[in-house]
């Protein structure tokens, strides 16, 4: 979700008119993902790091983000999608914190599609967590740390049961990870596309599946017989 502010400065406007154009962007992509059975959607919506930004942008994006949940719930309902919030949630405002555990209620028994919202996260915050957790359980005696593997650590992770991203988007031209999904994105592939946020559209979406199914993902093998091209989740 990169380039808000970019593309409403590009405008002469201010940067959280940048933020209200990409939620339309993210209805369109929900969309995109249900009419391609894509079941699982993960969007970066705000990392810890944003926190650094001006007052006035971080409280416009916590007020949009509030309005966008409210708006969005009946299409989620609709659609029989699953809201999920993953981060730090005592970074949040107190409202926008109910206001999500209002909407991940009320969607709970859907199950035809996940949208996953990260939230004041980051992806070294959520591993040191995880092995926090798991220490923790040491130290109670609970596990021993022989114990202690791969598939351990994901077990302790924000959504151990949300299966790891097959494609990860990254609009705007940027080129690196910015702190998201570390531990999920060890085998995931990228698309870097130029497009701002705002303007990406089911055209954009497709020329990224595109360009997923084109590939050949080996995970560590040799040849076409360790590859896969099913849909990316």
């Amino acid at each position: 979700m990169d380039g808000n502010g970019r593309w409403a400065t590009q405008r002469g406007w201010r940067r959280i008119k940048g933020h209200f154009a990409g939620a339309e962007t993210v209805r369109c992509v929900v969309r995109c993902c249900r009419d391609a059975g894509i079941r699982y959607l993960t969007l970066y919506a705000f990392s810890r790091e944003n926190w650094v930004r001006p007052k006035d942008e971080v409280g416009g994006l916590m007020t949009l983000l509030r309005e966008y949940l409210v708006k969005q719930e009946p299409e989620l309902h609709e659609n029989g999608i699953r809201l999920r919030a993953m981060g730090c949630r005592e970074d949040l405002p107190a409202a926008v914190v109910r206001e999500i555990a209002r909407v991940e209620a009320a969607t709970a028994h859907h199950d035809r599609g996940h949208l996953i919202l990260a939230l004041s996260y980051g992806g070294r915050t959520e591993i040191a967590r995880a092995a926090r957790r798991l220490a923790e359980r040491v130290a109670r005696g609970e596990l021993e740390p022989r114990q202690i593997d791969e598939a351990a650590v994901a077990a302790h992770l924000y959504l151990p049961d949300v299966p790891d991203p097959d494609l990860i988007v990254r609009t705007s031209g940027e080129q690196r990870i910015s702190n998201f999904l570390l531990w999920q994105s060890a085998y995931s592939e990228f698309y870097v596309t130029p497009v701002l946020w705002p303007d990406f559209r089911e055209p954009d979406f497709a020329a990224a599946l595109a360009a997923y199914a084109a590939r050949a993902r080996r995970f560590g093998g040799v040849g076409e017989a360790a590859g896969t091209k099913e849909k990316p989740c």
